[in-house]
């Protein structure tokens, strides 16, 4: 699973933030990483149209494996609030999606067995 992180010039990006960023994405979804090719961090600040403060926002695309890409995002006042909500919520949507996946083939071949369509294994 390769990590691309990118941010727009409102976000100070050094190597050790960069780094933790990867190192969190890693381990967050290190249960998926058979299924990710590339898992894509998008930082960006977002200015207030009112006098309060910047909000900064956190776009993640996953993109799993013969299957349509996932995107999810977050604001938050502070990046890594941001950062951390999103990771989140694309944990809860890769395990929604592949959960879903695993349950439908389990189901399929529990019907195959029933109509007799797999060999039953001799003992």
């Amino acid at each position: 699973m390769h990590i691309q992180i990118h941010s727009d010039n409102t976000i100070s990006m050094h190597n050790t933030f960069s780094d933790s960023i990867a190192a969190y994405i890693t381990n967050v979804l290190q249960r998926f990483e058979p299924y990710l090719t590339r898992v894509e961090v998008h930082l960006t600040g977002e200015a207030n149209t009112n006098k309060g403060p910047r909000d900064k926002r956190c776009l993640l695309e996953a993109r799993p494996k013969r299957h349509q890409s996932l995107v999810v995002s977050d604001e938050s006042p502070d990046i890594e609030t941001a950062f951390s909500s999103a990771a989140a919520k694309l944990h809860r949507h890769l395990e929604n999606t592949y959960g879903r996946l695993s349950d439908k083939r389990r189901r399929a071949g529990k019907m195959k067995q029933r109509l007799g369509l797999q060999p039953i294994s001799a003992e």
